[in-house]
């Protein structure tokens, strides 16, 4: 798997998701507005959505392109939709 993705991109996505994670928890506990709680929550959401894409690009690009050309073509389209299926729930 760490092939067909930026594995070093990906961690330094994740450890930023990681600190807004953090910072929403101390938010919680400094009493600020919801308003600004929620504005770094969606924040949060949104990079995870964007780690997801880039999986998502990576997977397409390298698992599912050898898929078709080396191995079973049918297989590797169901199993492609099945990771979209997954992905799009995220959202």
């Amino acid at each position: 798997m760490r092939q067909c993705m930026d594995a070093d991109n990906l961690h330094k996505r994740l450890k930023k998701i990681m600190g807004q994670v953090n910072a929403i928890d101390r938010m919680i506990d400094e009493d600020v507005p919801c308003e600004n709680i929620l504005m770094q929550v969606n924040a949060a959401k949104g990079a995870l959505h964007k780690v997801g894409q880039i999986i998502l690009e990576g997977h397409l690009n390298h698992c599912v392109k050898e898929g078709i050309e080396h191995g079973d073509v049918d297989k590797t389209i169901r199993d492609f939709a099945k990771a979209i299926e997954h992905f799009s729930r995220l959202s």
